[in-house]
C-alpha cells in the first residue's frame, strides 16, 4: 500500500511540474501572443548543436541565438512560415524538427512506411510457407506413393537382422 501511495504521489509532482525550458527572462516578449507565437516556432527548430533537441529547451548559446532571431523576426511583422524560410534558407532543413514534405525528403518520409509494410508483408509470407511446409503426416498431399511405400518396406526389410530361436 505504501509502495502504491509513494508512486501515485510521484506520478502527481510530476504532473504538478511545468517544463522545464531554456528560454531566459531576458529573452521573453512584452506582447504575450507573440510571445506564444516564438515559443511555438521555437519547439518546431532543431538546436544545431544538440541536434535532437528543440531550441526552446536547449541551453546552448546557439540556440539563444536562434531565440533571439526569432523574436526578432516576429517583432518586426513577419509571419510564422517568413521566419521558418528564412531560418531554412540559413541554415538549411535540418534546421526543422519535423522536415517538410518535398521531392528531396521524399525518402525520409516514405522510407518508414515502406519498411513496415515490407516487413508485414515477409511476415505473411513466412507464416504461408512455414504453414504448406508443416502440414500433418495424414494430409493426403503428404503421403506417399505406393512405390515409395513399397520401397521402403524394402529397405526396412533388408536393415533387420534374421530372428534367431
Amino acid at each position: 500500500m505504501r509502495k502504491l501511495l509513494a508512486s501515485v504521489f510521484v506520478v502527481a509532482m510530476m504532473a504538478g511540474c511545468p517544463a522545464a525550458y531554456a528560454v531566459q527572462p531576458d529573452e521573453i516578449m512584452a506582447d504575450p501572443a507573440k510571445e506564444a507565437r516564438a515559443r511555438d516556432l521555437s519547439r518546431e527548430l532543431r538546436c544545431m548543436v544538440c541536434q535532437n533537441q528543440s531550441i526552446d529547451d536547449s541551453d546552448a548559446p546557439l540556440a539563444r541565438d536562434l531565440r533571439l532571431l526569432v523574436r526578432e523576426r516576429i517583432a518586426t511583422g513577419e509571419s510564422d512560415s517568413q521566419v521558418i524560410d528564412f531560418l531554412v534558407a540559413r541554415y538549411g532543413e535540418f534546421v526543422l524538427l519535423k522536415p517538410r514534405f518535398t521531392p528531396h525528403t521524399l525518402l525520409l518520409w516514405l522510407l518508414p512506411p515502406l519498411a513496415l509494410i515490407g516487413g508485414g508483408l515477409a511476415l505473411w509470407l513466412y507464416s504461408r510457407r512455414r504453414a504448406n511446409n508443416s502440414g500433418s503426416p495424414t494430409d493426403p498431399s503428404r503421403r506417399l506413393t505406393e512405390e515409395e511405400e513399397a520401397r521402403l518396406e524394402r529397405l526396412l526389410a533388408a536393415d533387420t537382422p534374421d530372428k534367431q530361436a
